[in-house]
């Protein structure tokens, strides 16, 4: 299903084992970012379950690899949180080994690409370790989201660029759009971790503390929205659109609608509703992802259309 989807026209009989190569480590990106968004998920829940600091030292947990006297809940969240977080970058590792491994048959610009997630990855495990040593602070904290969301669609970036993919060359400007509304989302997304890094919901809603650190989220929304909602009207007017590329663009507006309601729902609650402030965050960086694809693919389609290959 996936493979007819990234093909309009059924495969060739023949095809290089270069190209071959370069799809099967497409889809090893792809699963390091379906790991990823896993891991992003579960951070977000730790975050919400006041579970941050429930290991005081850092890298291991009541200074054990397992503190099975201490466990409960919270110390399980942020030590799980930790494992996961450190198997990616021995993944990340393998994985950029391998790009160097098959240098000569795929692209020049992977190992490059892959080096530079490397060097995502081992900044993101810093970063986790200076939220536990500086006891949460809310700048390192919001970097810690954003390193994990460009992290995550670089991933992505790699993989959509690397799997076979045959477009019909009617993308117009929606490369374009794609990067303007990626970015809104993002810097949006940023916005939105530095109202939960500081609390500031809980602090406006509380005691009027902190508003406009909440207001700058709620500002942020328009033009996010505007940027995807163009990206969407865009894409349905685009006459012989790739499947893919289509479906895509349902799935955004899909997220989109789902990301507005579970917003307005965890203010009118209260940010009390644990599973909706997790899935708020949650689907935000699923949009984020999308969008990436959704911009990468249709940048290969302008390439294709314009006689430069299948591949960059």
């Amino acid at each position: 299903m996936a493979d007819s989807l990234l093909n309009h026209s059924p495969f060739e009989s023949l095809e290089s084992s270069a190209g071959h190569l370069s799809t099967r480590l497409g889809w090893m990106f792809f699963s390091m970012a379906i790991l990823t968004f896993f891991l992003m998920g579960l951070g977000s829940t730790t975050r919400v379950m006041n579970a941050g600091l429930s290991c005081p030292d850092w890298p291991l947990c009541y200074g054990a690899f397992v503190p099975a006297q201490q466990m409960n809940l919270q110390v399980f969240l942020e030590w799980f949180h930790r494992l996961v977080a450190s198997s990616m970058g021995f993944l990340m590792i393998g994985l950029t080994g391998l790009t160097y491994w098959w240098r000569k048959q795929i692209p020049r610009w992977v190992p490059v690409a892959a080096t530079l997630c490397l060097l995502l990855v081992i900044t993101q495990g810093v970063l986790g370790g200076l939220t536990v040593t500086q006891l949460l602070r809310f700048d390192i904290v919001t970097a810690h989201l954003a390193t994990g969301l460009m992290f995550f669609s670089c991933l992505l970036g790699i993989g959509a660029a690397l799997v076979t993919y045959q477009g019909t060359g009617v993308v117009g400007r929606l490369p374009g759009v794609g990067i303007m509304a990626v970015v809104c989302v993002y810097g949006q997304s940023i916005l939105g971790g530095v109202v939960a890094s500081r609390w500031a919901a809980h602090q406006c809603l509380g005691g009027s503390r902190l508003c406009s650190v909440m207001y700058s989220h709620f500002a942020g929304v328009v033009p996010a929205v505007l940027a995807v909602t163009i990206l969407v009207v865009v894409a349905m007017r685009t006459a012989a659109l790739h499947p893919l590329l289509r479906i895509l663009s349902q799935v955004m507006t899909l997220l989109l609608c789902v990301q507005l309601v579970l917003g307005v729902s965890t203010l009118r609650l209260h940010l009390q509703v644990v599973v909706l402030t997790v899935a708020h965050q949650v689907i935000g960086a699923a949009l984020l992802g999308i969008l990436v694809l959704f911009t990468v693919f249709s940048w290969r389609d302008r390439k294709q259309a314009q006689g430069l290959g299948a591949s960059f």
